[in-house]
């Protein structure tokens, strides 16, 4: 019994990282029949339900998030150039805790998780949740190497 319920929770899990094409095509800000052509040119991966239907992983979407900025290479530019800073990393939202003043925000980028801490004024203003897609943008005088 103990396996089958292991089974059952990774399966579970599984589909929670399955997005059906609208759903992923809204993340991706592009159009659904985009997001048909990208599967059928193999610009990104999916995976088929029993039914014949596609799926598109998590994990994909995160993958080309990026590059969703802006249609033409000039427009992806303009985008990043907005803000002065170019230490711009796009990601989505994993979670939001709003505690008194302050706000907890976690950003996926990939299999990196990058947690920022923003007035909760802030938070609430940009109407921050988790599943949306969010740029943190890294502001610093110096970055630390660690050999590891």
């Amino acid at each position: 019994m103990p396996t089958i319920r292991k089974t059952d929770r990774r399966l579970k899990e599984k589909n929670r990282e399955l997005l059906k094409l609208r759903e992923a095509a809204l993340e991706l800000r592009i159009s659904f029949p985009t997001i048909k052509q990208w599967i059928y040119k193999r610009k990104i991966k999916s995976v088929k339900t029993a039914g014949g239907h596609h799926r598109i992983p998590q994990s994909e979407v995160d993958r080309l998030l990026y590059r969703t900025r802006g249609r033409t290479a000039p427009e992806r530019t303009l985008v990043m150039r907005r803000v002065s800073g170019r230490n711009q990393l796009v990601g989505r939202i994993d979670g939001v805790r709003i505690s008194g003043l302050m706000a907890e925000i976690k950003l996926s980028i990939g299999d990196q998780q990058i947690t920022s801490i923003i007035t909760a004024s802030s938070a609430r203003e940009m109407n921050l949740k988790p599943g949306q897609t969010a740029a943190a943008l890294i502001k610093a005088t110096e970055v630390m190497i660690l050999r590891i």
